[in-house]
């Protein structure tokens, strides 16, 4: 008589958030205490995953800039191939699944296999790291809006008009090594040359550091401070609260009220 089939495991992708284990969610910790199987990479919070996932096997797979020694397709199959034997598979990412984590490829993967699956929504890097810089993304009377781009790939030339037109804070994550790309290209379109610029590295860790110059300073700025990946760009007015305070919040805001009164008089 054969053995009966093992009962079908399930899968969890989650988000780790950008590297402190304790901005860890309260879910992703209990996925991780009931996970048999843990696939994780560099950007997620592992250096206490023997104590946070006391049952599970660690499987490192990689995903650092270049050298993916387990590539996306590679990590699909492992999700689903352990979780068929009837484990419950915890893919831990750094910060949130969706936020260019490719989490969806993951999931479809497990929809396709037949793998029951739930998302764990993480900190996204995109907030957490400018936060723990002291920049604050948006700003009564400075700002109301923001946008996160990736920086991965080169934006083309109607990207950066759009975002330069947009205004508002930009947010680029995997800008590193397209900055020399973006920032004039930013400029070029329309985007003050003084507008502020920080670049975060490591963010959320003990070795985080900020660099911040202007737009048309920045990339000599950075290569001068030898600045590497992972890091978190923010380009717009708020980078100045991260060194000027409330001095410098109280007199942006007043600008922008006295501009304010000053077009809707106009308007009348």
């Amino acid at each position: 008589m054969t053995d009966p089939a093992p009962a079908l495991g399930r899968a969890t992708i989650a988000g780790g958030g950008p590297g402190d284990d304790a901005l860890l969610t309260a879910a992703a910790l209990e996925a991780l205490r009931t996970a048999d199987v843990v696939l994780y990479d560099r950007l997620a919070p592992h250096d206490r995953l023997a104590e946070l996932a006391p049952d599970a096997e660690l499987i490192d797979v990689g995903k650092r800039p270049g050298h993916h020694p387990v590539d996306q397709s590679g990590i699909n199959a492992l999700i689903v191939e352990h979780a068929r034997r009837g484990a419950h598979v915890v893919r831990l990412k750094g910060g949130d699944p969706y936020v260019f984590g490719r989490g969806s490829e993951e999931v479809l993967a497990c929809h396709a296999a037949g793998i029951p699956v739930v998302v764990v929504p993480g900190v996204t890097s995109s907030i957490a790291v400018p936060a723990a810089a002291g920049i604050p993304l948006t700003h009564r009377g400075i700002t109301r809006l923001f946008t996160v781009v990736s920086g991965h790939a080169p934006l083309d030339e109607d990207e950066l008009e759009h975002l330069a037109k947009l205004g508002g804070t930009i947010v680029v994550l995997m800008g590193v090594n397209t900055l020399p790309q973006i920032a004039p290209g930013l400029a070029r379109h329309g985007l003050g040359a003084g507008t502020p610029v920080a670049i975060i590295e490591r963010g959320c860790s003990p070795e985080q550091r900020t660099t911040i110059g202007s737009l048309d300073s920045i990339v000599v700025d950075a290569h001068t401070a030898g600045v590497a990946s992972p890091a978190v760009v923010v380009i717009g007015e708020v980078v100045r609260l991260a060194y000027a305070g409330d001095a410098t919040a109280a007199e942006l805001v007043d600008r922008a009220e006295r501009l304010g009164a000053t077009l809707s008089t106009a308007a009348t």
